[in-house]
């Protein structure tokens, strides 16, 4: 797998998780430890996405 693909595997895999959080907190009856746990992935994608888009 290339950094590249690799790259866009991580931008799905976020966008799926925006989309995860955005869902539950339009949910009424949703943990909001499991809201900080999505945002959390999220953020790691993230990270993962700007050190590896430096390289």
């Amino acid at each position: 797998m290339t950094v590249a693909s690799h790259i866009v595997e991580l931008k799905k895999k976020h966008e799926t998780l925006s989309e995860q959080v955005a869902k539950a907190q339009r949910a009424p009856a949703v943990d909001d430890l499991h809201i900080a746990e999505l945002k959390k992935q999220k953020l790691k994608l993230k990270e993962e996405i700007a050190r590896l888009s430096e390289a």
